[in-house]
């Protein structure tokens, strides 16, 4: 049975892509610790990183190090935060999260009812400093 994020992936369910290629996307979550909140998601459905291929994984730690680049263009923050959890989905994926205070990564504040608009602003904001910086892979949407 097909996870979530492989649903996202394929279209059947609407997610907020900044980034995608032949291997990996990058959507914001829809309940984000903090705005510009991005899930980088291989697109091969695998449940456990440490499962994944050692390419793979190296290819979603530079996707990832891509995203947190720009959120600290995007957003401004104090760092950006590399988290890889793995409970709420059977698909291996990172939360790369801008931060300015370690409580910025407690899940208990997560924003679950953000809104569509902040949710496109900051998918918006995201695509255009991943163009900015001169990426590619940015997602049309």
């Amino acid at each position: 049975m097909a996870t979530v994020f492989t649903r996202i992936i394929a279209g059947e369910l609407p997610g907020r892509f900044v980034w995608r290629d032949d291997r990996a996307v990058a959507f914001l979550t829809i309940a984000p610790l903090k705005l510009g909140h991005t899930l980088v998601v291989p697109v091969e459905e695998v449940d456990h990183w440490v499962d994944l291929d050692e390419d793979l994984l190296d290819h979603l730690s530079h996707v990832a190090r891509a995203i947190g680049r720009a959120q600290d263009l995007a957003f401004e923050p104090t760092r950006v935060a590399l988290l890889v959890l793995g409970l709420e989905v059977p698909h291996a994926h990172i939360h790369v999260v801008p931060i300015d205070a370690e409580a910025d990564v407690h899940f208990a504040n997560a924003d679950t009812s953000a809104s569509a608009e902040s949710l496109d602003d900051a998918a918006a904001r995201l695509r255009g400093a991943l163009r900015e910086l001169g990426y590619t892979q940015v997602a049309d949407s």
